[in-house]
């Protein structure tokens, strides 16, 4: 369906992006004591690795493109989070740039494998 090292790359990334979140949750609840935006981030954001995951084991070509294509929408949902709590002054700039910036790497890896499917 996709070659192994694209799976691996994405795999890697995916879970690395989601330990970032994971961290980033910790932090707005405790430093900021944001509840609310930061439960939606999390979600989002650890989505997108458990979708490439489940992937992994689809039943049909068409199941395989189905994971990767939630993964995909999951991971431009979190990328709208990260904005509105960049924007809202939750996160600092360059914080916000660079777990930006691995998301934004992970759209377009996802978004390059869903279209070759």
């Amino acid at each position: 369906m996709m070659n192994m090292n694209d799976n691996n790359i994405i795999s890697e990334k995916s879970m690395d992006f989601a330990i970032r979140i994971v961290n980033l949750y910790k932090y707005l609840c405790d430093e900021k004591k944001e509840f609310i935006l930061s439960k939606q981030v999390l979600r989002s954001g650890t989505s997108i690795g458990a979708n490439i995951s489940e992937s992994e084991n689809a039943q049909s070509r068409s199941d395989f493109k189905s994971k990767l294509s939630i993964a995909l929408k999951e991971a431009c949902e979190t990328k709208y989070w990260l904005e509105l709590l960049f924007r809202t002054d939750y996160i600092e700039e360059k914080h916000f740039k660079s777990i930006n910036d691995d998301c934004t790497e992970i759209i377009k890896i996802l978004t390059s494998i869903v279209k070759k499917l």
